[in-house]
């Protein structure tokens, strides 16, 4: 017996789905512009624009995505919290990177913040 909530189709049935859905186009990307935080010296600031906000990140521990970040609506001032990392805002997930064209998942507080898509990582120059 089939649920009442349960279509059957035929096999020639067509469905649609984001390129970045697919597995094959997700392991086959460059992964080249962007940067992994377990590559990254712990205390290090970047700065991260995304297509709406800024983000000021001081890397506590790239190993575990332990972060301080700061920007956005949801970090007013400078925040504990742990990258978990890249996403197309699906089930697959480039963990502990930060990756221009992906949004940014961020845990902090038993909260998951999803950013909007990255267009720039930089490296703050020391201002003397």
């Amino acid at each position: 017996m089939v649920s009442s909530w349960l279509k059957r189709v035929g096999m020639d049935t067509t469905v649609t789905c984001s390129a970045g859905a697919l597995l094959d186009t997700w392991s086959s990307h460059s992964w080249s512009d962007g940067v992994q935080l377990e590559t990254i010296p712990d205390m290090e600031k970047l700065v991260v624009r995304t297509e709406n906000s800024t983000y000021e990140v001081t890397v506590i521990s790239g190993r575990t995505g332990e972060i301080l970040v700061r920007g956005g609506r949801f970090f007013p001032e400078f925040t504990e919290a742990r990258l978990a990392g890249s996403s197309l805002g699906g089930s697959f997930l480039k963990l502990r990177g930060i990756y221009v064209g992906f949004n940014l998942e961020i845990h902090f507080d038993k909260r998951l913040i999803i950013t909007s898509r990255v267009r720039q990582i930089s490296v703050p120059v020391n201002q003397m």
